[in-house]
């Protein structure tokens, strides 16, 4: 069970990433007006603003192919099961990130079930990396199985 479910969430990955590639609009246009959307509203947590004005926003293309190949990177690993651990470390600090990118989204001051229901999206995956990451996901029915324990 635990494989397909690594593989699902690297299917719903692959889906987005995909998409975020073969579509220009994302890289060209969607994500900088995402995170200037955000700013907007005030949604970032205060001490991120900084980092999403003056180095997200200043190579918003550069950024939007970052996420959009990290996504694909996660997609891969969680689908193959190759270098899982690894990669989900980096999945944390992508849905962490978006997490505080949006942290305000309920709007401030909002019950504390608001806060939570604004990031529906990515709480789930965000418990299932660490469960993954928990139980060395990629040695089930996974190439990191067949690695050498000295690199898994």
């Amino acid at each position: 069970m635990l494989a397909l479910v690594r593989i699902a969430v690297g299917w719903i990955f692959f889906f987005f990433g995909q998409y975020k590639i073969a579509n220009t609009k994302f890289v060209h246009e969607g994500f900088a007006q995402s995170v200037q959307s955000w700013i907007a509203q005030g949604q970032p947590v205060h001490w991120l603003l900084p980092v999403l004005n003056h180095y997200v926003l200043m190579h918003p293309q550069l950024w939007a192919r970052v996420i959009a190949w990290s996504e694909m990177l996660i997609a891969v690993s969680l689908i193959l099961g190759l270098w899982v651990c690894v990669v989900l470390l980096g999945g944390i600090l992508f849905m962490s990130t978006l997490m505080l990118s949006t942290w305000y989204g309920a709007g401030y001051p909002a019950a504390t079930w608001q806060y939570i229901a604004v990031h529906l999206a990515q709480i789930p995956l965000m418990l299932l990396f660490i469960l993954f990451f928990a139980l060395r996901a990629g040695e089930t029915l996974g190439l990191d199985g067949f690695l050498p324990s000295g690199k898994k």
